[in-house]
């Protein structure tokens, strides 16, 4: 019996009307794509485990918080304004319930920025050759805090739990043919890569692509040229080396991004030129360190908002 055969069969052996349920009950519309989403967990349980995270990070031994004014503020300025636009918007509930905090770490070779469940967000300092300017943070920062408003992180453990119950359902039925467990092996083997290739890879991509357009929106609403994301992405495609072919990647192709981009942009550019304008300073590249600076005020290395 082919697999799928054997797969059908298996999910024949759950409750349909427990399923029916949890698919009815978790449901919820993007409000800015109208893309339905599976969300089970619910969104207060999902700011506790990003809380708890966030904690888990910042006391690891490894990860140095900056002390540097010239990092930190210009991380505040625009953290500020993209919380603002983000209580401005139709994530406006979701952002104003939020308990905002924000941490600068002290990494130059990790080029990344994230935001949990709840507002927990960390800017690493080698994302600031990649941002070059204020408005090309609050591209990034906009992009990371839209995951957390919009719930990806929930949506994707939602998506685990059900494809691991299939998964489950799979397993049983193919227990239950009498063959060799090699074979059984490589059946749940063959299903998982397809599970892997043809569910959860897209399913982030979607997650990418709309972080990036509402993202853009946030910057704009913030008063932040939106036009620099495009230029981030053309310096990530110039940095990239041997990245994944995009069928085998958790994130749209620069190219696809920088497409996208330039469509959603009229309509970002119509914010910006709404929203009182914002900083457009350059983003500090330290070589010297903060005891060798002349001192200069701060309101600390991690800041709420």
């Amino acid at each position: 019996m082919p697999i799928l055969g054997w797969v059908i069969r298996g999910c024949t052996a759950l409750s349909c009307s427990l399923l029916l349920s949890i698919l009815v009950t978790g449901c919820q519309t993007n409000p800015y794509t109208n893309r339905s989403q599976l969300l089970l967990m619910p969104s207060g349980q999902m700011s506790q485990m990003g809380a708890a995270q966030y904690g888990e990070v910042l006391q690891d031994p490894k990860v140095v918080i900056s002390q540097d004014p010239r990092e930190i503020e210009p991380v505040k300025r625009v953290a500020a304004r993209i919380i603002e636009a983000a209580k401005r918007s139709k994530y406006g509930d979701v952002a104003k319930g939020f308990d905002w905090e924000v941490t600068v770490i002290k990494d130059d070779n990790t080029k990344n920025a994230w935001a949990l469940p709840g507002g927990k967000i960390a800017v690493y300092t080698g994302i600031f050759p990649m941002a070059k300017n204020e408005a090309g943070l609050a591209a990034i920062m906009g992009h990371e805090v839209v995951h957390a408003l919009a719930e990806h992180g929930g949506e994707r453990m939602s998506q685990g739990l059900i494809t691991q119950l299939g998964m489950t359902a799979a397993a049983i039925a193919l227990s239950t043919q009498g063959l060799n467990p090699a074979l059984n092996d490589l059946g749940m083997q063959a299903m998982g890569l397809g599970v892997q290739a043809g569910i959860l890879l897209p399913f982030s991509r979607k997650h990418e692509s709309e972080a990036d357009y509402v993202g853009i929106l946030l910057a704009g609403e913030a008063g932040y040229d939106p036009r620099e994301a495009i230029h981030i992405w053309e310096r990530m495609a110039a940095a990239s080396d041997g990245a994944p072919p995009e069928f085998l990647s958790t994130h749209p192709a620069h190219e696809t991004r920088i497409a996208d981009l330039t469509k959603w942009m009229p309509e970002a550019m119509g914010l910006y030129e709404k929203a009182p304008k914002a900083s457009v300073a350059n983003l500090p590249l330290i070589t010297a360190s903060p005891a060798q600076l002349p001192p200069q005020k701060s309101n600390g290395a991690r800041f709420r908002q």
